[in-house]
């Protein structure tokens, strides 16, 4: 929830600055998942493509989307797919925005799936892409207290996620290399979870979670706080 409420700060923001906003924009959501941000747009007036590879995560999405009101149902979208598959499905210019959030660190490189984003976005169009923050990969076992686990951190880029899976972080410099290359260079970069990372599960009362998101919202905009948070949120636009 924290995740997902601090990304779509972030994401308003950003969008508040694109020509057009107004009037709905085409937005393609690569690893959709059960379509939080998918849904959430829609609801702003947004035509939103879902895609996920995942038909369970899928079908969660669609449940999630047969409760929401008829006019927000018909801006969405839903396939099956991975990102490689944009450029067989879309073609150049085909989305005002696209997100790749949680994705990336499943991938053994980043560069041919943000190539591939890259191809099918807009003039003007916005990329919005949320990696494990490389550069701050030691922070969660060391402050846990594996310190085997925190020394081996320095060396590499691997790490185990929460679900037990194997997967990869990205370094903020690296990735803002690749965009320029892409020629979607990076307008703005946002920490999320800097505090909250270990935080267990026990739900914050109303107010407790106000001032959470508050210092959540102020960190990941600020040095040095944002450059050790969990995650890395960057947004590159086409010029």
């Amino acid at each position: 929830m924290v995740r997902q409420e601090l990304v779509a700060r972030q994401l308003d923001e950003q969008l508040a600055r694109h020509d057009g906003v107004d009037a709905g924009l085409r937005v393609l959501d690569v690893g959709c998942g059960q379509g939080t941000q998918a849904l959430r747009l829609a609801r702003l007036g947004h035509r939103v493509t879902g895609l996920d590879p995942d038909p369970t995560t899928l079908d969660a999405a669609r449940r999630a989307l047969a409760l929401e009101a008829p006019d927000t149902q018909a801006r969405v979208q839903l396939l099956q797919g991975s990102g490689e598959d944009c450029g067989r499905w879309f073609g150049p210019a085909a989305f005002d925005v696209v997100l790749c959030h949680g994705v990336l660190m499943y991938l053994p490189e980043p560069g041919p799936l943000l190539a591939a984003l890259a191809r099918i976005l807009a003039p003007g169009g916005l990329l919005s892409v949320l990696v494990r923050n490389g550069d701050a990969l030691a922070m969660r076992p060391g402050l846990s207290g594996d310190w085997a686990t925190t020394v081996a951190a320095f060396a590499g880029d691997g790490y185990t996620n929460r679900l037990g899976l194997p997967t990869r972080a990205d370094r903020r410099e690296t990735l803002g290399r690749t965009l320029a290359e892409l020629d979607v260079p990076l307008r703005a970069w946002y920490g999320v979870r800097v505090f909250t990372d270990l935080a267990d599960s026990t739900a914050p009362t109303p107010a407790e979670l106000a001032l959470l998101l508050e210092a959540e919202d102020r960190a990941g905009r600020t040095d040095p706080y944002r450059q050790v948070a969990a995650l890395t949120h960057l947004v590159g636009v086409r010029p």
